[in-house]
């Protein structure tokens, strides 16, 4: 199998490795010099302010999103989502669900966010902003600069989703002003799905100061008291941190964090380079390094992802609802290559020889 989707990944050698060894228990002098290892790098990585903290919890990254919406907002609040696809949307969804006052700022998909459509909620009373830095389903990378700017001006709670942009698009946490960034094991980490990372910086640690949230697992509070001895409070995905830890030192080993997103970046951009003569559209107007949004000419999207994985052993994205039919997307995240990228770009030619594209 050619893995070319944005989460599960293809992973390197030593971390499958890990992936077959038998799983030690946790409660250890040895496991919580990991987990505190892990937090380190990952503050390292995300360039997070001084002071900052990060927390590892066993769940998909929607989790944490959840986990961030209930513990930092109330029906006090009122945010801003930046609405570009299916992951803004899960914002608002989360958003409903705990009954959090919003406003979505809606934008097509594909369509860049611009200071023009950000600044009409300029001084509108909001208490926050909600954002995917990378809209995984449409390809579109925002730019957290101009987002940091509008929350330091508005004076927001900045949350950044940065799940599929982290390690594989620029992200100065520190410079942005972000308050929370979000991840997971899946994505550019490489790692098996299974745990999600929250980044809080010295702001979100004052603002969870004697609040009090009606959840168990989803305590922040508990989680940064327990990582303080390098544990968290209920058991683990154990064998994923471990191959995070491994992941995490394969990159400081290659160059760290700036080298790994300009190897993303050559991979984006070799792939983009090779599909030009194919009938094939891109379809973001700001592209994120760690996936490409395509259109075929013939809208049958879903038709070449169930081709290339059914008779060709490749696995590209695909999407749902109103885009299943009208996009599909390429990740360049994980262990691929270039050369990987022209087997995929040769199974797409046997498809246009073929009249399926």
């Amino acid at each position: 199998m050619l893995n070319f989707t944005v989460g599960p990944v293809m992973s390197s050698d030593s971390i499958l490795s890990i992936g077959s060894e038998q799983v030690p228990y946790f409660r250890t002098a040895e496991f919580s010099s990991i987990m505190l290892e892990n937090e380190n790098y990952i503050l390292e990585y995300a360039k997070a302010p001084q002071g900052s903290r990060a927390i590892f919890m066993t769940c998909s990254s929607t989790g944490s999103m959840e986990a961030t919406i209930m513990n930092f907002f109330s029906s006090k609040d009122k945010v801003l989502i930046i609405n570009g696809g299916s992951f803004g949307q899960r914002f608002v969804d989360l958003c409903e669900i705990h009954e959090i006052p919003y406003v979505s700022l809606h934008l097509e998909h594909g369509q860049k966010l611009t200071r023009e459509n950000l600044y009409q909620y300029d001084n509108q009373h909001f208490t926050g902003l909600l954002v995917n830095v990378d809209e995984t389903s449409t390809a579109v990378l925002y730019d957290t600069t101009l987002l940091g700017e509008f929350c330091q001006k508005n004076n927001l709670f900045f949350v950044c989703d940065c799940v599929s942009s982290f390690l594989a698009d620029p992200f100065h946490m520190a410079e942005c002003g972000a308050d929370v960034m979000i991840t997971g094991s899946q994505k550019a980490l490489a790692c098996p799905p299974g745990i999600s990372i929250i980044v809080l910086a010295p702001n979100a640690l004052k603002r969870l100061e004697g609040r009090k949230v009606k959840t168990l697992y989803f305590d922040i509070n508990d989680a940064l008291k327990n990582q303080e001895r390098g544990q968290t409070p209920f058991t683990p995905a154990v064998g994923i941190l471990l191959q995070i830890n491994e992941r995490l030192r394969e990159i400081k080993q290659s160059g760290g964090i700036d080298a790994e997103i300009a190897r993303v970046a050559s991979q984006a951009a070799d792939f983009r380079k090779k599909i030009k003569p194919l009938p094939l559209e891109l379809l973001s107007e700001s592209p994120a390094n760690g996936v490409t949004a395509v259109l075929p000419i013939k809208e049958n999207a879903n038709e070449i992802f169930l081709t290339l994985k059914d008779e060709y052993n490749i696995w590209v994205c695909p999407n749902g609802g109103d885009m299943k039919n009208t996009i599909f997307r390429v990740g360049h995240i994980g262990a691929l290559t270039h050369q990987d990228n022209t087997t995929l770009v040769n199974a797409l030619k046997d498809l246009q020889k073929r009249g399926i594209l």
